[in-house]
């Protein structure tokens, strides 16, 4: 049977290793569009990059509502789905910040500078959403 995840819990979970969150945002014509994306967890924030003329980053500059979702696609099965509110910022400093910390965690420490230049250039955006909501369940498959 599935049990909630504390919130100590869920954050361990959505910070554990490389997992990629599924992001949601919202089309112009009000249809989802799923992306996955590399993130981290910042306090009550979710940090990740994207491009400003990707479908993401289209979508997020005119309507913010995002969901993203983390999964273990392992029996028994765990997930949390973080809704919320993203805040769009173009600044260099902060993009090539959080593009380098970012690319710490899914490529390494050696390969972190090299992602952090290529990826913190204009044109690039970081994306800061701010957790309303959490459903975080363990186990589902006992």
């Amino acid at each position: 049977m599935a049990q909630k995840m504390t919130d100590e819990e869920w954050r361990a979970f959505v910070s554990q290793g490389t997992r990629t969150a599924k992001l949601s945002t919202v089309r112009a014509d009000g249809s989802p569009h799923v992306a996955p994306v590399w993130f981290l967890l910042d306090g009550d924030e979710v940090v990740f990059n994207t491009g400003k003329e990707t479908v993401k980053g289209r979508n997020l500059a005119r309507d913010g509502r995002v969901a993203l979702c983390v999964d273990d696609d392992r029996p028994p099965f765990d997930f949390v789905v973080l809704q919320g509110r993203a805040r769009i910022s173009e600044d260099l400093d902060q993009v090539r910040l959080w593009a380098t910390r970012i690319a710490a965690r899914y490529m390494g420490d050696d390969r972190a500078e090299a992602f952090g230049a290529r990826n913190g250039v204009p044109g690039e955006l970081v994306v800061r959403v701010g957790i309303e909501k959490v459903l975080a369940q363990k186990a589902v498959a006992d």
